[in-house]
């Protein structure tokens, strides 16, 4: 049976196949197949094996003629149709020997610009984790379901192969002429999601419709939220792609997120994280890896906004973390300057988070969103410099890194105060501030904030030695500028 009108995987419905299951069947089958345990809190804690994140190098999106004009085919790896159609073999041989669970679901909170999405999965964990994370369909929908996408996700079948010289086991396969994704080799839950948010921030923008990688709040007393991932900008305003969260779980406290904290329980999944004797979490245990998750449904979110929907942003906030401490903890961005930001997409890695990495490295995601951004940059800036001209939205950087010197000699902008100066953004307490620009990157820094000290907002008044900090700020001034050349067309 053909689950997408152009797919051609197919899946005997007479064979072992468990069809939108509830939550409790799901952790049963989970549990049944040896696939998680359950956590004291009452998550199911499952482990991905080799592939603790995303595999960026195996991802592939297959060339045809209808899309290969849109891709912007520098930042994304191309397959060639002969390949996806071994993967199909591949895929049509190994299903009816496998049980399989299918997952129905929708990407968009915006009816109008919606896709429905079907999921094949022989992980009954990773059918929960798919069925929490998008929008679940009510019984009627359902009942009436005709998939526009479909997604095969066989994370136990591998795909080996030789590349550049290197042996390659996992494939993530994007093909936008068949409306088909195939996953295999990998038991990262997120592929699935991030697959999805290819596949909208490739739809959505050639509808004229911004896509954003980024959370959204309704900036009440409430705060509540919209979604903290993925969303489209259109006409009427900002919605949602997703109906859940998948939050880092990396040194967790119930006192730092009481949000997150409290949505761990039933019907949430734990990944990679570390259960002590008594089965309860340990957030700080790194041990497997440092990318430990959960994914729940933002109904486990008190105040969440359903559906997920809201209005135009007054505020568009950046946010990165400088490890050289050069730039402000916060500053407001002209037009131009949110152009050049934006496109950049600039972060840092420190030692110790990824393979070779000794010292602060600049790092440049393009959009804030690199690994995700089908098309070319130039779409996504122009489509978000039309919204913000057109609804008069403020622009900010949000510095969460180093203050006083880079790692190892400065110290990290205390959470307190970045809290503070968001709220400060949201409630207006910058309308009435003194604005000054600073002379490498011309951004425009606060004189004030309340409950962060004035010393701290100018980033060179707190390196005791001003040489020196006008000599690392050139030197990231020139990254910058070395790295936004790609799109001076």
């Amino acid at each position: 049976m053909n689950f997408a009108e152009k797919s051609r995987i197919h899946v005997d419905l007479a064979g072992s196949v468990h069809t939108n299951l509830s939550v409790a069947e799901l952790i049963e089958h989970a549990h049944r197949n040896g696939e998680g345990r359950m956590a004291a809190n009452g998550a199911l804690v499952a482990y991905t094996g080799k592939y603790s994140g995303r595999t960026p190098k195996d991802k592939r999106i297959v060339r045809d003629k209808s899309i290969n004009d849109h891709i912007w085919w520098d930042g994304n790896a191309s397959m060639e149709k002969d390949e996806f159609d071994e993967l199909v073999k591949r895929a049509n041989r190994s299903l009816p020997d496998k049980s399989v669970y299918i997952v129905d679901t929708f990407a968009g909170a915006d009816p109008e610009h919606r896709i429905a999405v079907r999921f094949v999965v022989e992980n009954a964990y990773h059918a929960l984790f798919i069925r929490q994370l998008l929008i679940r369909p009510t019984e009627d929908e359902l009942h009436e379901f005709k998939p526009d996408w479909m997604v095969v996700d066989l994370s136990r079948e591998s795909y080996p192969r030789v590349e550049n010289g290197d042996r390659r086991d996992a494939v993530i396969s994007l093909n936008f002429a068949e409306k088909t994704v195939i996953i295999m080799g990998t038991s990262y839950a997120g592929e699935m999601k991030k697959s999805v948010f290819t596949i909208m921030n490739c739809i959505l923008p050639l509808k004229k419709i911004m896509s954003m990688h980024c959370s959204a709040n309704i900036a009440d007393p409430d705060r509540m939220l919209i979604g903290d991932d993925e969303h489209g900008w259109d006409s009427k305003g900002v919605f949602n792609i997703e109906g859940g969260c998948y939050a880092k779980c990396i040194n967790l406290s119930e006192e730092g997120e009481p949000q997150i904290w409290s949505a761990i329980r039933f019907g949430s999944v734990l990944e990679n994280v570390i259960l002590d004797s008594n089965r309860v979490p340990n957030y700080d245990d790194g041990r497997l890896t440092e990318n430990t998750r959960c994914a729940y449904p933002i109904d486990y979110i008190p105040g969440a906004v359903e559906p997920s929907m809201g209005g135009h942003p007054e505020n568009i906030i950046f946010l990165t973390c400088d490890a050289f401490g050069v730039l402000p903890p916060v500053s407001r961005l002209s037009p131009e300057e949110a152009m050049f930001h934006f496109l950049n997409g600039y972060t840092a890695k420190v030692a110790g988070t990824e393979a070779g990495v000794s010292e602060p490295q600049a790092t440049f995601s393009t959009c804030f969103g690199s690994p995700f951004m089908a098309l070319r940059p130039k779409v996504y800036a122009e489509l978000l410099r039309e919204k913000i001209a057109k609804h008069g939205s403020k622009v900010w950087l949000v510095n969460t890194g180093w203050s006083g010197g880079g790692v190892g000699v400065g110290s990290r902008v205390k959470l307190s105060w970045t809290r503070s100066m968001i709220k400060a953004i949201l409630d207006g307490g910058f309308d009435e501030a003194d604005f000054t620009p600073e002379d490498k990157f011309g951004l425009h820094i606060p004189s004030t904030c309340e409950g962060v000290p004035s010393e701290v907002l100018n980033p060179r008044s707190t390196w005791a030695d001003k040489d020196a900090y006008d000599a690392k700020a050139a030197e990231l001034k020139a990254m910058f500028d070395e790295n936004f050349k790609k799109y001076t067309d």
